[in-house]
């Protein structure tokens, strides 16, 4: 079994909103063979809580405005370190990226076929880290200010 069309489109929209916002690593899988509870997992990050918010405010807003879908569940907003919204056919996960890492849902589902997003979402990939060394090098350089 794989994806459904809807799902497709669900994944695509939601990527799409995800990456305008300035998401990291933006990835989606096909669950589908291995979960009868929904189709697709899009997986995204943010360096910060704010920007968290606003990225799975962005994809709320955009699936239903372009594909009038609601998510029947919508957990996590409290501390926005991971939200996760629940379409049925697709489960979007929106992480902080500390959390990104420490739970590293990409190593659960590495083995269902990533599906395709589009370029923009695509262009992600490696945001986390590269962030994560600008971050580094700037905190270096205001510790040898600060001497």
């Amino acid at each position: 079994m794989t994806a459904t069309d809807r799902s497709t489109e669900l994944i695509n929209v939601a990527a799409q909103a995800a990456a305008d916002k300035l998401a990291h690593d933006i990835i989606a899988y096909d669950v589908s063979d291995v979960l009868s509870i929904t189709d697709a997992f899009l997986l995204a990050s943010a360096p910060n809580d704010r920007q968290v918010k606003s990225i799975v405010d962005e994809i709320e807003e955009q699936l239903n405005k372009q594909l009038g879908a609601k998510p029947v569940r919508r957990e996590g907003d409290r501390d926005a370190r991971w939200i996760l919204l629940d379409y049925v056919d697709i489960v979007v996960h929106v992480q902080h990226s500390e959390e990104r890492v420490f739970y590293a849902l990409e190593r659960l589902w590495k083995d269902c076929p990533e599906m395709g997003l589009p370029e923009d979402a695509k262009a992600t990939r490696g945001k986390a880290a590269e962030h994560a060394e600008q971050r580094a090098a700037e905190e270096a350089d205001l510790d040898g200010e600060l001497r």
